[in-house]
């Protein structure tokens, strides 16, 4: 039903009629409804705030969600959102003018929060930390103004298995971005549908539909960030062991209390033994 170009979401039109890319976008589909439904993120008469930033990954976001909203298949209200930060030469007029020409519901928000970084962080420290919080404050305060009960991202399985591991060698704690977050606050959930997809997926998808990608000036122009180390590091498993990403990363659905040294995780001073009973370690 996916190869119907008859019935399409036209965030889908001019999409390449090829066996790979066909194969490709099934996958993705598959990929995001199977997360949608194991983690739970649909809720009754549910708005969701689908956030747009012009990368490959949030394009890749918008269009399965809507081909999904499309088959019927995601009963949920879609607002795309981008948050046009004033970052200097920042092409303001292209994520507007694509959402008009794809029929998309959207908002267009303009928060100075560049200013506020480039001033508050020091020469030579990363912009990350500072600028994530203030966009996630304002994308909040967004959602909660539209009646949304959800703020989507468009972080991906690799984003995940990254931060996994810069929390690992830089915050001591075995933690990682939920594909479903309960905010501070607790009147917002924070989804991740694209948790199972492959960032090189969504590169492919992206390129193969030619939309219009507007790259981060921000933190993507600084070097040396702890996020590409890691993602170095990974790259370069993968390359030695093709399929070491994917395992990683199903470890992360596979955690055993028991097995770690958290003592709040597994009440290990209550543990124990049945005499008369064998068991294995």
């Amino acid at each position: 039903m996916f190869d119907d170009l008859d019935d399409i979401h036209p965030l889908f039109h001019g999409a390449p009629d090829t066996t790979a890319f066909k194969k490709l976008r099934k996958r993705i589909v598959r990929e995001v409804r199977e997360a949608v439904e194991q983690y739970g993120m649909i809720e009754r008469d549910a708005r969701w705030l689908v956030c747009l930033s012009g990368g490959k990954d949030s394009y890749t976001l918008l269009a399965v969600l809507h081909e999904l909203k499309w088959r019927g298949l995601l009963p949920v209200d879609l607002l795309a959102c981008n948050l046009d930060q004033g970052q200097p030469g920042f092409p303001a007029t292209v994520l507007p003018e694509f959402l008009e020409r794809m029929g998309v519901p959207h908002r267009i928000e303009y928060q100075d929060t560049y200013s506020i970084v480039m001033d508050k962080v020091p020469e030579g420290r990363t912009y990350c930390a500072l600028c994530s919080r203030l966009r996630r404050g304002n994308l909040y305060r967004i959602a909660r103004e539209e009646g949304c009960s959800a703020v989507v991202l468009g972080h991906h399985r690799d984003d995940i298995l990254e931060t996994f591991f810069m929390n690992l060698f830089h915050g001591s704690r075995l933690a990682t971005m939920p594909p479903k977050l309960l905010n501070e606050q607790g009147d917002l959930f924070v989804y991740r549908p694209l948790a199972h997809v492959a960032e090189a997926d969504c590169a492919r998808f992206a390129a193969a539909m030619n939309y219009p990608i507007i790259p981060c000036d921000l933190c993507g122009s600084q070097d040396g960030l702890q996020r590409q180390q890691v993602k170095a590091l990974i790259d370069g498993w993968e390359a030695n062991h093709p399929g070491r990403r994917q395992k990683m990363f199903r470890a992360l659905m596979n955690a055993r209390p028991s097995h770690l040294l958290d003592p709040d995780l597994f009440d290990f001073v209550g543990l124990t033994r049945r005499p008369g009973e064998s068991s294995e370690n």
